[in-house]
């Protein structure tokens, strides 16, 4: 196996004799055979330490008194051995001040030896004194090539079993290859025999469980599970046929030809029109792990937590990647940028401005579905070329779309559509949302359900006389939001716009129905 780009780096690093090394790394496994097998082309020795067991050449050769840390690099001084020195989980003793002395001493002295010390752990943690006597590493995660050849080793190891299948296609090997993207090599490992344990097969699905654990574990990202397919999405046709050209967008064959990863969309339009259900089904359609981003649980009481919460954000977003990252009602999230200054010493602007940059430099495979309903709260940044590949407007539906979405609405609800009149169902309803309409259903559902029958068009057509749809009673804003999409966004749907109409109020055989000014 040829040496990847960190193992050059590192061996880079030993043979130019910097002194320390911190390598952050959750996978102890991985580093430490990389920096035996570069000891070993080097003709070096290599020394292991932990809290536990002390400084260890050999499992019979550990020597107990080293536990203590700073008896440790003791050690490591009085060694005439050209070495390696890994020392494991050493970050929690940086804040010694006797000890961090000790690793400032030792930097002169290892950089005219053969020696060098490689601190391992998963967290970074350096005190402003060893700033510049440390190089840092960031251990990559398995590539896709490390992966293919831990998922060989495993296919070889349980081929002999005919109870189990382990024949892939190409296609189902890199779709697999990419679902374990993100894991590390262990816990790629431990799911690829999960999976042949429960599926007798390899099975993307669990292969996507495991990274909903790490997810969970972030507290901040919610790993969405879908349902949702974009048969259960009425109408929006352009906005379905975009992303169905993107369907095979992050495969090898894509970057082959030359096509980027794509970023992301930004969703606008009125509310209860399908924004949020658009995301949903975009996961489902692609099949990656849909991670919903919290805006609200970002922000922290304590200073500098917020920056760091959006940092570690983006990080599980990147390290479970390929996945689709959606931040539903962004308006909302980031409100109040502007006046962050005045308001919260500056850490929304902060945490905005973090998150601006990387929509706009991400590499990982992180695609982004933005929706918001105010356009007018959006800053003005987030709208510029090169954010979002596109921005879709969603308007409300058209008639033909409304009779889709009561097909759709009717079908979840175990009702046959063709017991119904559709297209008096859908005259009756102008200017009703998606949202709207599924409400229709669900409220005529009750009404028959009360009078122990089944329902019928007629408790729909009544439901419908009943209600005041968003469009009428916030006509104003949707007029604004149109004028702002015409020459700024893309529509979402061939369908012309529907007129949004003025009204007043009378009650008519005590229901309370919409009368049309002119």
């Amino acid at each position: 196996m040829a040496q990847s780009a960190v193992d050059t780096e590192l061996e880079t690093l030993i043979r130019a004799r910097y002194p320390i090394i911190y390598v952050v790394s959750w996978e102890e496994k991985r580093v430490e055979e990389a920096l035996r097998a570069i000891a070993k082309a080097r003709g070096k020795k290599m020394y292991q330490w932990t809290v536990t067991q002390g400084m260890v050449l050999n499992p019979l050769n550990r020597d107990e008194a080293t536990r203590d840390p700073l008896a440790a690099l003791d050690f490591v001084m009085e060694s005439r051995d050209q070495a390696v020195f890994l020392l494991k989980d050493f970050h929690p003793f940086l804040n010694d001040t006797a000890l961090v002395r000790r690793l400032r001493d030792l930097t002169v002295a290892l950089k005219t030896s053969y020696k060098t010390i490689v601190l391992l752990s998963p967290l970074l943690k350096l005190p402003p004194e060893l700033e510049k006597e440390i190089t840092v590493v960031d251990y990559a995660l398995p590539s896709e090539e490390d992966l293919g050849l831990l998922l060989d080793s495993i296919i070889q190891s349980v081929k002999a079993n005919p109870q189990v299948q382990t024949e892939l296609t190409t296609a189902e090997r890199e779709q697999l290859l990419k679902a374990a993207l993100g894991l590390t090599a262990t816990e790629a490992e431990n799911v690829f025999a999960k999976s042949l344990v429960e599926r007798r097969r390899f099975d993307v699905d669990v292969i996507l469980s495991e990274k909903e654990q790490i997810i969970r574990k972030s507290a901040i990202l919610e790993y969405y599970r879908t349902s949702e397919a974009f048969g259960d999405v009425g109408g929006l046709d352009l906005l379905k046929d975009w992303m169905d050209k993107r369907t095979v967008a992050f495969t090898e064959k894509a970057r082959e030809y030359g096509l980027p990863s794509p970023k992301g969309i930004l969703i606008l339009g009125v509310q209860g029109c399908g924004k949020s259900l658009s995301a949903k089904a975009i996961a489902s359609l692609w099949k990656l792990p849909l991670l919903r981003m919290d805006v609200g649980k970002i922000f922290g009481g304590i200073v500098g937590q917020s920056e760091e919460n959006i940092r570690k954000a983006i990080r599980v977003a990147e390290s479970t990647a390929p996945n689709i990252v959606w931040i539903d009602e962004l308006e909302k999230g980031f409100s109040g940028t502007q006046s962050s200054g005045i308001s919260d010493g500056g850490t929304t602007a902060r945490v905005f401005g973090t998150f601006l940059a990387w929509l706009q430099d991400k590499t990982a495979p992180c695609f982004v579905v933005a929706t918001a309903n105010d356009v007018s709260a959006l800053p003005p940044e987030l709208l510029r070329k090169g954010r979002f590949d596109e921005i879709f407007f969603v308007d409300l539906p058209d008639e033909p779309e409304r009779e889709e979405i009561f097909t759709i609405h009717l079908k979840k609800r175990k009702r046959d559509p063709a017991k119904f009149d559709l297209p008096a169902l859908a005259k009756a309803t102008p200017g009703y949302s998606g949202a709207e309409i599924e409400q229709a259903v669900i409220s005529a559902m009750y009404d028959a359900f009360n009078l122990d029958r089944d329902i019928m068009t007629e408790d729909i057509l009544t439901v419908a006389r009943q209600s005041v749809p968003l469009s009428l009673t916030m006509k104003e804003k949707i007029d604004v939001l149109r004028f702002w999409a015409e020459t700024r966004a893309r529509p979402a749907s061939s369908a012309p716009p529907v007129e949004t109409q003025e009204t007043g109020m009378q009650e008519q055989d005590d229901r309370i129905v919409p009368v049309m000014i002119e």
